[in-house]
């Protein structure tokens, strides 16, 4: 298994839920490679499992001596360890492994975990068309992402496997007046957005919760307290920065509110229809239309319609019989994720004599 780090974020989780899931099988020797520059394991991961990751920082500012000098570690490590079975995460990354292990005999399947057809920029996209190929199989999370493989001719192997998503039990905890948006403060997640839509809405009683820490140096939090002081509603939107864990806020809300533009598979989505949330989201190019049939299980908009949006995100606040639909209709189709089944989905597609 190789990724980036075991972090807090989605392909991370996704990652240590597969590590516990195969280290069911005694008959597996696990062993999984960190190769990003933090490298840092912030998931409990099993015990059985074998940590490899270089012994030297990796210094930005000499990066391309830091990249050869990655290459070379995977390379090495891989001849080393003999697997049957290689599993990479990550655009660019993929490239990476891929690329050190050029004329080596061992499978590797790889699987992008971002916007399908992500811009990686000319090196990275030329790279991706030249080496994914080249890849015993390539794990798509969304119907979209596989249109986009084929359509780049990435591979010729390709399943479709959504993410995992665990099942919340909320011990019949009653909702609260609360609509909870999560996600890291970049951009695409417009925030600011949905700030200012809470604050169109006749909202009452209602609080906004937004749970999410600064990202890629960009500090947008302190861009979204003063939009809720100018505002002037302090009392009813609450930004708490990053969380590791967010189930107890997922059990509280009653509502959903996801705006964002550029996700793989939106994990935070899923784990709130897991949790009973009535969801609301954009149907941004992959991911959300995996997870809400229209109407049934929640409400998909369309991308960059903000009407629509608040005036949808009225009727959720306005209508308790909906949320209830909303709720058990989403738990419901959370199912086909549970993690026991998507993990099994990778098993047998990554050892598939087994």
């Amino acid at each position: 298994m190789i990724i980036h780090s075991l972090g807090i974020g989605g392909m991370e989780r996704v990652m240590t839920i597969l590590l516990h899931h195969f280290d069911k099988y005694e008959e597996l020797e696990l062993h999984l490679l960190l190769i990003g520059r933090k490298r840092e394991v912030l998931q409990t991961i099993p015990n059985r499992t074998f940590i490899h990751k270089p012994n030297w920082p990796f210094d930005n500012s000499w990066r391309t001596w830091n990249t050869l000098k990655t290459l070379t570690f995977i390379r090495k490590k891989i001849k080393k360890i003999h697997p049957d079975t290689i599993l990479s995460f990550g655009e660019m990354w993929n490239n990476l492994v891929l690329l050190s292990l050029i004329g080596l005999p061992y499978p590797v399947y790889i699987s992008d975990r971002s916007k399908p057809e992500k811009d990686l920029g000319r090196l990275q996209n030329w790279l991706r068309g030249k080496l994914y190929p080249k890849a015993a199989g390539y794990i798509a999370q969304t119907k979209q992402a596989k249109k986009a493989a084929i359509k780049n001719k990435w591979n010729g192997n390709i399943r479709i496997i959504g993410n995992p998503i665990p099942q919340i039990s909320c011990l019949d905890k009653p909702k609260e007046k609360i609509i909870l948006s999560v996600g890291r403060l970049i951009p695409t997640k417009h925030f600011d957005r949905l700030v200012h839509i809470f604050h169109q809405c006749q909202v009452k009683d209602w609080k906004l919760v937004i749970v999410g820490g600064d990202a890629k140096q960009m500090q947008l939090s302190k861009q979204l307290k003063r939009q809720v002081q100018q505002l002037q509603m302090k009392n009813q939107i609450i930004l708490t920065g990053a969380q590791h864990n967010v189930v107890s806020l997922y059990c509280r809300s009653a509502i959903f509110a996801f705006m964002s533009t550029s996700e793989g598979f939106p994990n935070v989505l899923g784990e709130a229809m897991a949790a009973g949330c009535a969801c609301i989201a954009y149907d941004c190019m992959a991911g959300p239309a995996d997870l809400i049939d229209h109407n049934k299980n929640g409400f998909l908009i369309s991308e960059g319609d903000e009407k629509k949006f608040k005036d949808n995100l009225q009727l959720l606040i306005d209508n308790k019989d909906i949320q209830n639909r909303f709720s058990i209709a989403a738990q419901q189709k959370t199912l086909k994720f549970k993690p026991e089944i998507v993990a099994q989905k990778y098993f047998q597609f990554i050892i598939p004599n087994q």
